[in-house]
């Protein structure tokens, strides 16, 4: 599946992207998850710091 989405990126227009993976802590079980989000590049520290 990352090769997809590296191919995507890599394609004209689409350096303008960055692909966010977070890893999340969940409240019930405590186990972490990770969460995966293709944002532009000006909004990757605003990506980031959101909780």
């Amino acid at each position: 599946m990352a090769k997809k989405v590296v191919a995507t990126l890599k394609k004209e227009g689409g350096k303008a992207y960055t692909k966010v993976i977070k890893a999340v802590k969940s409240p019930k079980t405590g186990a972490y998850t990770f969460r995966e989000e293709i944002v532009p590049n000006e909004d990757v520290q605003t990506a980031l710091s959101a909780k």
